[in-house]
């Protein structure tokens, strides 16, 4: 069973790498969205942008979320992550309610410091 426990162990990372690549994949169009955005002649929509976008980069993404869980599940928190998961009320990362990805990536951040 040891050959089995490692596959799956495997497997998960590999899951787990998988999903941050998506993240990144999905933070880098938006990126390029709001640049082709911002890049209209239209002054009163960047007028308005301007403040929704100063709003949008305070609040914390699901990618970066995963990016810091991944990156604690790397360092051998795998269990506490799961665990901080579960707080939330949730077996994954995308179970989780965007209102508390701050909160989340926070208490993340600190896994295996203490």
């Amino acid at each position: 069973m040891g050959k089995m426990s490692e596959l799956a162990a495997e497997l998960a990372e590999l899951k787990r790498c998988g999903e941050v690549l998506i993240g990144i994949s999905e933070t880098l169009t938006e990126m390029f969205s709001g640049t082709e955005a911002e890049a209209e002649p239209v002054p009163e929509a960047k007028e308005e942008k301007k403040p929704a976008k100063k709003a949008k980069s305070k609040e914390v993404t699901l990618a970066e979320v995963r990016a810091v869980l991944a990156e604690k599940s790397r360092q051998g928190h795998t269990a506490q992550v799961k665990e901080l998961l579960s707080k939330y009320g949730a077996d994954k990362l995308s179970e989780v309610d965007a209102s508390k990805y701050a909160e989340l990536k926070a208490e993340a951040e600190v896994l295996g410091d203490g």
